[in-house]
């Protein structure tokens, strides 16, 4: 949505394909980072943003065996927006989708599901796709995959996958907020697992992490067993743990960290998850979508509006974001085989005694800063063109 968005408002006629009816899914993780609001400022967008209701945080608390950290703190960033908004990605979408409407040159065809890619030869020309009225077929000198990380126009074009094996998956479930609720608190580590508390109004986002293809085993547990771990782990969620009244309640996430060796052939690019499936870590997966996007924006729309488009164009976009997405998953990989798997949380003692209380007083607070770069701007941030800006 958003490279149709500043495509269309360089002057590029763009037609954007959404499977579904709407935009209501629940995508769970829903967090804009600085990086991505610092673009809405660019778009002139920050108005209707702010509209939308949403929660914002300008820290990031984590409760490791029962001792409160603060290891990111965007208060910190010396420049641009320095909070991180807490958005349903339904009404980020409807957002970006209006305002890219308003362009003469964009067309948004809900309902019409891509199913296969057209060629001219070796190259890309388009694609076919499904649609309440019928078959359609979309010519098109640039088709991009940003179909997610099981993407069928990937598969259709045959480029490879690199996996890299991740050792859990994640269950998704909300629970309504109790009457006492602590400060704001993203995750709780303790030696049974690792959880997440995403606040959103009136409910928390939930989240448990489990051995890679255990949920066929926390289901033999039962749920009595699964409500009295999340009441054990995080507490103060034990009085409305028993709003998971079944296992229809709970949504399982296959967490997956992969990336394409080669993201472009003639005539067609992949981005975001279809380019690289990022790990629920850090929630950083739509803005590095969002950044593939915007480079990609700035780096083929004088190509595309000249008509010389080339797989070297292409090739540029993946050699500006390849890099900053390979760092950010070695980073996602690293906290897996660490805290961030079942029973990661066994490696500090509980509770915590004072001598390792006061190192981490003295550890994390220089880490601020950078965690707050790393993770609010990314490796290597967008800004969107001035070419684009002025057309």
């Amino acid at each position: 949505m958003m490279l149709g968005l500043l495509l269309a408002r360089a002057g590029v006629d763009v037609v954007v394909l959404e499977k579904h009816a709407d935009f209501f899914r629940d995508f769970r993780g829903d967090t804009i980072h600085p990086s991505t609001i610092d673009l809405i400022d660019q778009l002139g967008l920050r108005e209707r943003f702010d509209a939308i209701p949403h929660n914002e945080l300008s820290r990031l608390d984590m409760v490791l065996n029962g001792t409160r950290v603060t290891p990111v703190n965007f208060a910190l960033l010396r420049r641009g927006n320095r909070r991180l908004a807490l958005m349903p990605q339904w009404d980020f979408l409807r957002m970006l989708s209006e305002a890219a409407a308003e362009l003469p040159n964009f067309r948004l065809l809900m309902h019409a599901e891509a199913t296969g890619l057209l060629h001219a030869g070796d190259a890309v020309a388009g694609v076919t796709a499904t649609a309440p009225t019928g078959s359609l077929r979309i010519d098109a000198a640039l088709t991009v995959a940003a179909d997610g990380r099981t993407s069928a126009l990937r598969a259709a074009s045959g480029l490879p996958v690199t996996e890299f094996g991740v050792p859990l998956d994640v269950l998704w479930f909300r629970l309504p907020r109790p009457e006492v609720n602590p400060p704001d608190t993203l995750g709780y580590v303790t030696p049974e697992t690792l959880f997440i508390t995403i606040p959103r109004t009136g409910y928390y986002q939930t989240a448990m992490i489990i051995p890679k293809d255990g949920f066929d085993a926390v289901k033999r547990d039962g749920l009595p067993e699964f409500r009295g771990k999340v009441a054990r782990s995080v507490p103060f969620l034990a009085p409305v743990v028993d709003a998971v009244k079944s296992w229809d309640d709970v949504k399982l996430l296959s967490v997956q960290i992969n990336r394409l060796q080669r993201w472009h052939r003639p005539g067609f690019l992949c981005i975001g998850d279809a380019a690289h499936a990022m790990s629920p870590a850090f929630g950083v997966g739509i803005n590095y979508a969002i950044q593939d996007a915007v480079a990609a924006a700035n780096l083929l729309v004088g190509p595309l509006r000249d008509g010389t488009l080339s797989e070297a164009d292409l090739a540029r976009v993946q050699k500006r974001r390849a890099r900053p997405v390979a760092r950010m998953q070695s980073l996602q990989l690293a906290l897996h085989n660490a805290i961030g798997k079942p029973g990661g949380g066994a490696i500090l003692p509980s509770p915590l005694p004072w001598s390792l209380r006061a190192l981490l007083k003295v550890v994390v607070p220089p880490l601020r800063l950078v965690s707050a770069h790393v993770l609010g701007r990314g490796f290597r941030p967008e800004r969107v063109s001035p070419a684009i800006l002025r057309d």
